[in-house]
């Protein structure tokens, strides 16, 4: 049993990580289903941070033991890299988000980036940090802590992140599905690029951080950082704006992968010698 597990913990991690959040979701949101109230998002969102997590830990024990514990552990501490690395975790999101914002808020005051406008940023700002560390930390655990290293022993950064991204894309189905997104094509292509246009790119840039650093808390902040930046930032829109935003936002994160890929002279592309 325990080798079949080893020989297909991909798939497995990945299976699990659907069922245990999926499933705390829809027993939470009780006999009405999904979509849910807003007031029942928070906590439906908590109960969706199980399934990496969980599956993460589980996995690492049943395949590595106290061995793998040891070095996931060893990786979430490595603290000690460059100064640029924190810069890269901590501003791409932020940066990214405003520029496109200031950017589109020259056409419409839709656009206008939501601290900007708020009448009480410092709960604003308190709300994102909370947020972010809570997912950051549960989510890293098990993409970055269980599921990238071992991909990266077969595949280069760009496939790991392409492919971690797409299935990270469809996890979070389940939490921005609305109950017209099936109702005719432009509600489709809300969720669709809501979930899988800019978060592979993200993902990739995420692999590409912890190939670099083999740091686990810097990946952690790069994840906390995203989430806190759309709390800051993202202003409360609907049809056209917010696809409109999420095409250029995701044009500017395809665009940083892009100059990664050359900067690094095609470094991206190779697996990792094990």
């Amino acid at each position: 049993m325990i080798n079949f597990i080893k020989r297909h913990s991909l798939l497995i991690y990945f299976t699990l990580t659907f069922i245990i959040s999926w499933g705390a979701v829809l027993i939470l949101a009780g006999p009405n289903g999904i979509p849910v109230a807003e007031d029942q998002a928070v906590v439906l969102g908590m109960a969706l941070l199980l399934g990496p997590s969980v599956a993460g830990i589980l996995l690492t024990g049943l395949t590595s033991g106290r061995d793998g514990f040891r070095k996931l552990l060893s990786h979430l501490l490595r603290w000690r890299v460059s100064a640029r690395w924190y810069a890269v975790a901590l501003l791409t999101a932020p940066l990214s988000a405003v520029v496109v914002l200031l950017v589109l808020s020259l056409f419409s005051p839709e656009f206008t980036p939501l601290i900007f406008i708020s009448d009480d940023k410092a709960s604003l700002i308190l709300m994102g940090l909370v947020a972010g560390l809570m997912v950051g930390c549960f989510e890293e655990l098990g993409w970055t802590g269980f599921a990238i290293p071992l991909m990266r022993l077969r595949y280069s950064v760009f496939t790991t992140g392409l492919t971690v991204g797409l299935l990270w894309g469809a996890w979070h189905f389940i939490m921005f599905w609305e109950s017209d997104s099936f109702s005719g094509a432009f509600p489709l292509a809300i969720l669709l690029v809501r979930l899988f246009s800019w978060l592979p790119a993200y993902r990739i840039l995420m692999v590409w951080v912890y190939d670099r650093t083999e740091s686990l808390l810097v990946v952690m902040l790069m994840h906390v950082s995203l989430v806190a930046a759309m709390i800051f930032f993202d202003p409360p829109m609907t049809g056209r704006g917010l696809l409109t935003y999420l095409l250029a936002r995701a044009a500017v994160l395809w665009v940083i992968v892009a100059a990664v890929t050359v900067a690094n002279r095609g470094q991206t592309e190779m697996a990792k010698v094990s």
